[in-house]
């Protein structure tokens, strides 16, 4: 069975062309965005009380890595410079900070200002090839427990069977990324 992800918003598909995005990049980018699709059906479903700009949370799965493309050595290897440029090159193009910010917020979940689509980015950027980030997941599950009233141990269960069920199409989403070039 061949995995297909959700398909790009068409302006996110757009921009990518416009700056020759390699095939394994816009592959990433696609594989995060349909998780973040997933991620956020499963929160509306299990938080209705969460409030989140569904649309910036998918613009920005969607370009966070937009900086790859000015540092392919990114695709493979280690390495933040992507973040400040992948943010430039999304505001040289016109996106509007509030979705332009994903692309240098998605790995500082620390950073002042910090909101819940920031942390949603991040979470589907980690979750896509099922690696866990506790701490990114602690602060999304605060957020789900001051929306909801939950206790906070009672948010993180939710968000860990949610997780625990996006993580189970890893494998399917590592070979649709590996099957792509990266240039």
């Amino acid at each position: 069975m061949t995995f297909t992800p959700h398909p790009l918003p068409e302006p996110a598909a757009r921009l990518l062309a416009e700056v020759g995005a390699p095939a394994r990049l816009v592959a990433h980018l696609e594989l995060v965005h349909d998780v973040a699709v997933r991620l956020l059906d499963r929160l509306a479903d299990a938080c209705p009380d969460l409030a989140v700009d569904r649309e910036a949370v998918l613009f920005g799965a969607a370009t966070h890595d937009i900086g790859k493309a000015l540092h392919r050595h990114e695709l493979t290897g280690p390495g933040s410079a992507h973040e400040p440029d992948g943010h430039r090159l999304l505001r040289e193009h016109g996106v509007a900070e509030r979705l332009a910010r994903f692309a240098r917020t998605h790995a500082d979940w620390h950073a002042p200002g910090i909101g819940v689509e920031d942390l949603l980015v991040g979470l589907a950027d980690k979750i896509w090839k099922a690696r866990r980030a506790a701490d990114l997941e602690n602060l999304v599950a605060a957020r789900i427990a001051a929306a909801s009233g939950r206790e906070r141990w009672a948010a993180f269960l939710i968000l860990d069977d949610i997780l625990d069920a996006l993580a189970a199409d890893a494998d399917a989403r590592l070979a649709y990324q590996n099957a792509h070039p990266v240039d």
